[in-house]
């Protein structure tokens, strides 16, 4: 993502514009690939070397509580972090341990639906993430 529209993402939140915020979010979306937080830490610092640890740790929590990202658990348990926000859901591949992202409107539709119609007394459904489990057979 160019610097431009990770300025624009960070002033559409209403997030002060710093060069930290700036590379820790090109970082994020330059990995592409639902990265942990070491992996954004070691993307980070091979441009920005001064950038520290704890600063990259507490502006994925502001990104987070802001909705520019959001966190995903993977399947083995650890934390990634998704630059995608709108709703979607999430295959899990055994074979490489990779994460991809699972678009389908049909799907988010057809759940909006059950969901209204049997509605779960005293709790307020703010999203719903399918995460499927599975591997890419061969044909």
């Amino acid at each position: 993502m160019v610097t431009n529209q990770v300025r624009e993402i960070l002033k559409d939140k209403n997030l002060k514009i710093t060069p930290q915020r700036v590379s820790i979010l090109e970082a994020v979306f330059s990995l592409n690939n639902h990265p942990n937080a070491q992996q954004i830490i070691d993307t980070v610092h091979k441009k920005s070397p001064n950038i520290s640890v704890g600063t990259i740790y507490k502006t994925l929590e502001t990104f987070v509580e802001n909705g520019v990202i959001s966190k995903v658990r993977h399947i083995d348990e650890s934390l990634r972090y998704d630059w995608r926000v709108e709703n979607h859901h999430h295959l899990y591949v055994e074979e490489d341990n990779k994460i991809v992202d699972y678009i389908n409107d049909e799907l988010n539709i057809l759940l909006e639906d059950f969901f209204r119609k049997n509605r779960i007394p005293g709790y307020e459904i703010k999203s719903v993430k399918v995460h499927i489990n599975g591997k890419y057979i061969k044909d």
